[in-house]
């Protein structure tokens, strides 16, 4: 979900409430400024948005692979 920086201001408690099920995205002047997140990681969805990185027959390095995740943002 977006919302505005006032927005979010105003209706803190909803907002903290509806961030245990989604993700809070909260832009300013249109632009994104913050993310709000649950702390209780989906371990398995972390897992599956990072099979597929790293080709089996290359050889890679902890910064190559944490450059090419974040390229594919």
């Amino acid at each position: 979900m977006i919302v505005t920086a006032t927005e979010f201001k105003t209706n803190l408690g909803k907002y903290l409430e509806m961030a245990t099920s989604q993700d809070i995205f909260i832009t300013k002047n249109g632009k994104s400024i913050a993310r709000l997140t649950s702390p209780a990681v989906n371990k398995l969805a972390l897992l599956d948005d990072l099979v597929g990185i790293v080709p089996q027959e290359t050889a890679m390095d902890e910064n190559t692979i944490r450059e090419e995740r974040l390229s594919r943002q």
